[in-house]
């Protein structure tokens, strides 16, 4: 994912898949479609599986700061025929 949205959400009290879903539906709200992919870090994903979540593919990177989510659209790379 090249473009997205960070978004920071601290409150650790609530459960992950909520805090994900929360900066998804401000991504739509504010760009007018629904991100399939957000990033986070490690720490934030802590003990969870990443296959999980239910409506966003999320994904770890220690580039992005903890408790912090990239949200965006990943575009699918063409498929190259043969010639």
């Amino acid at each position: 994912m090249k473009i997205g949205m960070l978004w920071f959400d601290a409150n650790e009290s609530e459960n992950l898949t909520d805090r994900v879903e929360r900066a998804a539906q401000y991504y739509q709200t504010k760009y007018g479609r629904w991100p399939n992919t957000c990033i986070i870090h490690p720490l934030t994903l802590g003990e969870e599986d990443p296959s999980s979540f239910p409506k966003v593919r999320v994904e770890t990177s220690i580039k992005v700061l903890p408790e912090h989510f990239w949200v965006g659209c990943e575009e699918k790379k063409p498929v190259l025929e043969a010639a």
